[in-house]
């Protein structure tokens, strides 16, 4: 069930608004997220759920502005980020993010505007960090709670993380990526996201 909801709170942060984001609190941020996601697929869920390319291209055209994918990048790797050269850290950001959109595009196709619920901002929007909290209705009446984490940038909030009920995707994969590079390599990882997600590797 969590898998089910990550994938619909990932679509969310990855629909974020780039239109005048400088001026975005955090909540409108996030807001502005699922207004515009359910006006993108709103009669597209068939079709995009036959044609992988043009749902990866939709996420692309609307993550890319609002995503801090260096950071969330960088949190992920934690102590190897800083054993990684330049070439390293550059491919891992890419691979990692299109092996994000690959894995968590089905989310889409399982998003309801009207299951979920931004909560009030509580937060102090002088900090360099803000987490906006939500609740996503399941099937059965419940909710569960989830987070999205934001940074403040030049350009405006960037979205970079998102918790469901407490656990961390950035935490996850942290975990999961540091036990493969100990037992293999950083280049290893970034070779296999880098083939689990189709990007040219580095000649």
């Amino acid at each position: 069930m969590k898998s089910a909801i990550l994938l619909v709170a990932l679509s969310v942060c990855w629909f974020a608004q780039p239109t005048a984001a400088a001026d975005l609190t955090p909540v409108e941020v996030v807001e502005e997220a699922v207004s515009l996601l359910a006006e993108k697929m709103d009669g597209r869920k068939e079709e995009l759920a036959a044609d992988r390319e043009t749902l990866y291209a939709l996420i692309d055209e609307m993550l890319l502005p609002r995503f801090d994918r260096k950071f969330a990048a960088q949190m992920v790797l934690a102590k190897h980020w800083r054993d990684a050269d330049d070439a390293q850290r550059e491919r891992f950001i890419n691979a990692f993010y299109q092996a994000l959109l690959r894995r968590y595009a089905d989310g889409l196709l399982e998003f309801e505007q009207d299951r979920v619920t931004v909560l009030p901002f509580r937060g102090d929007l002088s900090k360099p960090r803000a987490t906006v909290r939500s609740s996503v209705m399941m099937d059965d009446g419940t909710k569960v709670a989830v987070d999205y984490e934001l940074v403040k940038r030049d350009t405006g909030w960037l979205l970079f993380n998102v918790v469901i009920e407490g656990v961390s995707y950035i935490r996850n994969y942290r975990a999961e990526l540091d036990s493969e590079i100990q037992s293999s390599s950083l280049e290893a990882v970034i070779e296999r996201l880098e083939k689990e997600a189709d990007v040219p590797g580095d000649e």
